[in-house]
C-alpha cells in the first residue's frame, strides 16, 4: 500500500449510524450483568448476611454519582476516545492522554477476562449437560475469541445488535429463575439450606451490622457496574451522541441497580435468611445454578451456565470495541502508528485497531495457557488490575467534570462529581488497602507503573509533547452539532 493510500484510509471518519438502543447495548453488554451475578452474587452475603441486596442498592447509588460526571461531559463532547477527549478538553491534553491510557489498560485485559468467563461457564454447561464433561479450556477460549472477532469486524451495528441479543437472552434466563424462585417460595417450597420464605427482612441489615460493613460490601457491588460508561466510546458512531450517550449511561446504571438488587435479594430468600442459609450462600461458587437445581431442575441450571457464557461473549465483544476505539483515537492524533487509525471503507470501523486489540488478547491467552494457569485464576489475575485502572479513570473523569462545570455551569452542580470522585476514590482505596496476599498485592504496583509510564511519555517524548500541545484530543472528527 502506498503512502497516499494509507493517508486516504486513515483520514476516513467513522460513520454515524447508531440509535439509542444500540448505543445503550454497549454499556449494558460490557457490564455483563448475567456474568456479574453468576460470579459475584455471593460476595456481599459474606459481609452483610441476609442484607446482601443492600450492598448493590448502595453501590447503584454510588455509581449514579460517578456516572453524573460522564453524563455531563458526554453531553458536551463526542469522541471515539471518550474520556481521552473528555478530560483532555476539560483539564489538559496531557491529563486526557493519561486518562485514556488508563482506560486502554483496562480494555486491553478485560476481553481476555471475558473469554475466561466463556470457558468457565461453557465448560460448566458441557459438564452439567453431559455433552463433553472433560473438555479442555483452551479450545473453548479459542472458540470464544473467534466468535468475538467475527462479530467485532462485521460493523458497529451488527456488533451492538449482537450485544443486545446476547445479553437479552441471558438476562431473560435469570428473570425466569427469579420469578420461579419467588413463586415457589410463596407456595411453600423450602429454601436451599435455611428457613425464612418470603420476607421483607432481606432488605434489612442483620443485628450488629453497621454502615461500615455496608460500605465495604458496596465496594464489591460497585465493581459489578464496571463498564457502564462504555457507550461514550461510540461518540462518533451514534447519530445523536450528545443526547443518546448520556441517556444510555443512565439506562445502564438504573438497569444494573434494579437487576442486581432483585437477583441478590432472590438469592438470599432462596438460600434462606437464617444462619444456615447465609453460610450456604456465602460459600457457594455458583449460587444461581444451585437455586435453579433446587427450585426448577438441572435443565435450567445448564441453561444458566450457557447464558452466562453468552453474557461473557457480549462483554468481550464490547471490550474489544471500546479498546479499539481508544487505539484508533490515539493513532489518529499521532500518538501511535498511523496505520492503527485505518477505517474500513465497507464497514466503517477501525479494523486495524480491532485486529490489534484481538491480537493482544489472544497472545495473553496463549501465554497463560503455556504457563499452565487455570482459567479462574486468569480471570482474577487480569480483572484485578483492569478494575484498578478503571477506577483511576473514574476519579480523573469526575475531576475533569468538576473543572468543566466550574467553567460553564453552577457551582452547586459540582457537588455531584465531587462526591462521585470521592466514591470512586474510596472504592479504589478499599481495593488497594489493606494489601492482598500475593500475587494480588503486586497488581496495584503494575497499574501504577502503567500510569506513570504514560505521564512520563507526555513529558519526555518530544514528538508526543508537541502533538499534545497542538490542540485538544480528537479535534475535528470528534465533534457534532446537534
Amino acid at each position: 500500500m502506498t503512502g497516499s493510500e494509507v493517508g486516504a484510509r486513515t483520514s476516513r471518519p467513522l460513520r454515524r449510524q447508531l440509535r439509542f438502543l444500540e448505543t445503550a447495548a454497549m454499556s449494558v453488554g460490557v457490564m455483563a450483568p448475567t456474568l456479574a451475578m453468576s460470579i459475584t452474587g455471593a460476595a456481599a452475603a459474606r459481609v452483610l448476611g441476609r442484607g446482601a441486596a443492600l450492598a448493590f442498592l448502595a453501590a447503584g447509588l454510588g455509581v449514579g454519582l460517578v456516572a453524573y460526571g460522564f453524563v455531563r461531559l458526554a453531553g458536551e463532547f463526542s469522541s471515539a476516545g471518550s474520556v481521552y477527549a473528555f478530560v483532555g478538553r476539560s483539564l489538559s491534553p496531557r491529563w486526557g492522554f493519561v486518562t485514556g491510557w488508563a482506560l486502554l489498560g483496562t480494555y486491553l485485559v478485560f476481553p481476555t477476562v471475558s473469554v475466561m468467563g466463556v470457558t468457565i461457564f461453557l465448560r460448566a454447561f458441557l459438564r452439567s449437560s453431559g455433552l463433553a464433561p472433560g473438555v479442555d479450556w483452551f479450545p473453548l477460549a479459542l472458540v470464544g475469541w473467534a466468535a468475538i472477532g467475527l462479530l467485532a469486524v462485521m460493523g458497529i451495528r451488527p456488533t451492538t445488535r449482537s450485544l443486545l441479543v446476547l445479553e437479552l437472552v441471558s438476562v431473560l434466563l435469570i428473570v425466569v429463575l427469579v420469578v420461579t424462585v419467588l413463586v415457589r417460595l410463596g407456595g411453600g417450597v423450602p429454601s436451599v439450606a435455611g428457613r425464612g420464605g418470603l420476607s421483607a427482612r432481606v432488605f434489612s441489615l442483620p443485628p450488629g451490622t453497621g454502615p461500615e460493613a455496608l460500605a465495604l460490601a458496596a465496594t464489591s457491588g460497585f465493581l459489578a457496574f464496571a463498564g457502564f460508561e462504555s457507550a461514550a466510546s461510540l461518540g462518533e458512531e451514534a447519530v445523536l451522541p450528545r443526547r443518546e450517550i448520556p441517556r444510555a449511561i443512565w439506562l445502564s446504571v438504573v438497569f444494573g441497580a434494579v437487576f442486581y438488587v432483585a437477583c441478590t435479594a432472590t438469592q438470599s430468600l432462596g438460600f434462606g435468611l437464617d444462619g444456615a442459609g447465609v453460610r450456604r450462600l456465602a460459600a457457594s461458587e455458583a449460587p444461581l445454578g444451585e437455586l435453579a437445581a433446587h427450585f426448577v431442575g438441572g435443565s435450567l441450571a445448564s441453561a444458566l451456565d450457557l447464558g452466562a457464557a453468552l453474557s461473557a461473549v457480549a462483554a468481550g465483544l464490547g471490550g474489544v470495541t471500546v479498546g479499539a476505539r481508544m487505539i484508533f483515537a490515539f493513532a489518529r492524533d499521532g500518538l501511535g502508528p498511523r496505520r492503527l487509525a485505518g477505517v474500513s471503507p465497507s464497514t466503517r470501523i477501525p479494523t486495524t485497531a480491532v485486529a490489534a486489540e484481538l491480537l493482544v488478547g489472544l497472545l495473553v491467552t496463549i501465554a497463560f495457557r503455556l504457563a499452565g494457569t487455570a482459567p479462574l485464576d486468569v480471570f482474577f489475575y487480569l480483572a484485578t488490575p483492569g478494575v484498578l485502572s478503571l477506577l483511576v479513570m473514574y476519579v480523573l473523569t469526575n475531576v475533569a467534570a468538576v473543572r468543566r462545570i466550574l467553567l460553564t455551569g453552577s457551582v452547586w452542580e459540582t457537588l455531584l462529581p465531587v462526591v462521585g470522585s470521592g466514591v470512586a476514590g474510596y472504592v479504589l482505596y478499599r481495593n488497594v488497602w489493606p494489601p492482598a496476599p500475593a500475587p494480588y498485592r503486586w497488581f496495584p504496583v503494575v497499574v501504577l507503573g502503567w500510569l506513570v509510564g504514560a505521564a512520563l511519555l507526555t513529558v519526555t517524548v518530544p514528538r508526543m509533547s508537541s502533538r499534545l500541545r497542538t490542540g485538544p484530543p480528537g479535534a475535528g472528527a470528534s465533534e457534532q452539532t446537534e
